[in-house]
């Protein structure tokens, strides 16, 4: 019979995912994250498989919890959604000049690293993506519905459009772009959505 575990799993893969996105995962070894959580290698093995697998999980936890803040930010009724939408723009804006340390999304700094040589997080990142492209899918279509943004556009065009968007956002902030520029460039991506003729 297993012995139950004497630790938080949740906390070993909030820890290991710190040490992946700080350093990136050829550079972070199973070590670092045995050292950062206080568990022997053993443990770590044994618990969630090689550090791949470690950061499968690691990947897939840091994934859903992106979609569902997103999920939580653009559901609402018709009426509220370009304001939901604006704020959503503005708040990644934000979020990323805050980001002082540059490290930027895991999302896409796994997918850059791994995608080309790992299906799973290839597989995660579109899927992923394509949850994100959906939620402004929807939020769009309702702006529309309200008469905020003019309604014989492709609401999906527009999606994929302002998720251009925002990951350039979160690009530029990487490399070092001011909180001003990338906070025009936020209001620029809402400007330049179609308004319906007056």
């Amino acid at each position: 019979m297993a012995r139950p575990r004497k630790f938080d799993e949740q906390q070993v893969l909030d820890t290991a995912r710190e040490q992946f996105w700080s350093g990136g995962y050829a550079a972070t070894r199973m070590e670092d994250i045995a050292e950062a959580t206080g568990l022997g290698k053993g443990s770590l093995y044994g618990a969630f498989g090689g550090k791949q697998e470690l950061f499968h999980r690691v990947f897939d936890d840091y994934c859903g919890s992106v979609v569902d803040a997103v999920s939580r930010q653009l559901r609402g009724d018709d009426a509220n959604a370009y304001a939901r939408l604006s704020a959503h723009v503005y708040a990644v804006a934000a979020a990323t000049a805050a980001d002082t340390a540059h490290r930027g999304c895991l999302l896409a700094k796994g997918a850059a690293e791994l995608a080309e040589h790992d299906e799973t997080v290839a597989k995660r990142a579109r899927a992923a993506i394509e949850a994100l492209q959906a939620l402004l899918e929807g939020d769009i279509a309702a702006c529309q519905r309200n008469g905020d943004i003019a309604a014989d556009v492709d609401p999906g065009k527009l999606a994929a459009l302002v998720l251009a968007v925002l990951r350039g956002i979160e690009a530029l902030g990487k490399a070092g772009a001011s909180e001003e520029t990338l906070t025009d460039i936020a209001w620029t991506a809402l400007a330049v959505l179609p308004r319906p003729a007056r």
